[in-house]
């Protein structure tokens, strides 16, 4: 599998990440070690995992793997999320520098090991000063419990304001932002990923396949049923048939994926990965999957190879829309007339 720089780091990691948010709910222990054996086997070496995914349960199993497979430690990036809640009080949530040691002490715990590679904010604390929380951030850098640090969920503000607050203090930087970004979720393209890149951060994108969609399996004829994730919940936040299905857009990109993919004799979802991976600041595409057929079928991923023609219709029916101001060809960004 490609490797490539985690952001502005040293660090290498596999063009695709394993998600572990079904480990512990949707998907049990024993499976769980066979996906993490199987993502090992195909070359993959950044695993993503969350304090609260499955209320800590996930943490759990990747640290139980982790112990029976010793070598996996000195291969892996181990990547997980601190800010949401953890408990009943006040204090058992966001980005102070309280709540965030005990998150990474109990995720240090759960994982078995005595620092993690990547610990990220989970998401923007609008009530902690953003010195405490970069200041924590650097003293656990300092410390050896951490090696790096990235954001999940941020605005281009937020990233920009972090960046440059560390910049200010001299402390360590963040290498990573891990948005929801695929081709039905394209907006982050308009200041997110500018941000990105202007800051050096690598993007490490979660949901590539918006929840099912972009694998193909739902049509225009019939609302999902039976074992989708669409199917078990039609109102899904962010991947709802509703908020979907009514949209010419979805179905636009859908045809044109189905037809790629038919041209390279491979599922749909293997179109929508190969071309996320290769956007701009793209550095490792983060797989979820409820089981390791899905987990297999994904990884083959890796041996697409898109023709320029096929980047850019993928690029064009999926194009996110966005007001004339200041992006649209009568924004400011945009010049009126040549120049020369």
């Amino acid at each position: 599998m490609e490797m490539r720089l985690l952001g502005s780091s040293g660090a290498v990691v596999s063009k695709y990440a394993l998600g572990t948010m079904t480990f512990g709910n949707e998907t049990d222990e024993r499976t769980s070690h066979r996906m993490l054996d199987e993502y090992l086997a195909a070359g993959g070496n950044i695993i993503d995992t969350a304090d609260i995914y499955s209320a800590g349960a996930s943490e759990e199993i990747v640290g139980k793997w982790l112990i029976s497979n010793q070598s996996a430690r000195d291969s892996v990036l181990l990547g997980t999320k601190g800010r949401f809640s953890t408990g009943d009080s006040p204090n058992d949530a966001g980005n102070s520098r309280r709540h965030l040691r005990r998150a990474l002490e109990d995720s240090l715990r759960r994982l078995g090991v005595d620092h993690i590679d990547l610990y990220q904010l989970h998401s923007w604390d609008p009530l902690t000063p953003l010195e405490e929380t970069l200041g924590f951030l650097n003293d656990a850098v300092s410390a050896g419990l951490i090696s790096y640090y990235g954001f999940s969920n941020f605005t281009g503000w937020q990233l920009t304001k972090a960046v440059w607050t560390a910049k200010l203090h001299n402390w360590q930087l963040p290498v990573t932002l891990q948005p929801q970004y695929n081709l039905l979720e394209r907006e982050i393209e308009s200041e997110i990923v500018p941000a990105a890149l202007d800051a050096g951060l690598g993007l490490l994108p979660w949901s590539p396949l918006a929840g099912g969609w972009l694998t193909g399996k739902y049509h225009r004829e019939s609302v999902p049923a039976g074992n989708t994730r669409v199917g078990e919940n039609p109102t899904r936040q962010f991947q709802g048939w509703d908020l979907r299905s009514g949209s010419p857009r979805t179905w636009a990109v859908l045809d044109a994926l189905h037809e790629i993919a038919s041209a390279h004799e491979v599922p749909p979802a293997q179109i929508a990965l190969a071309w996320l991976a290769g956007r701009p600041g793209v550095t490792s595409v983060i797989l979820g999957a409820r089981t390791p057929d899905q987990l297999e079928g994904n990884l083959q991923a890796a041996n697409v190879k898109l023709t320029a023609a096929e980047v850019h219709r993928l690029n064009e029916v999926s194009a996110p829309t966005v007001g004339n101001y200041p992006y649209g060809r009568d924004g400011l960004t945009q010049r009126s007339r040549p120049l020369g």
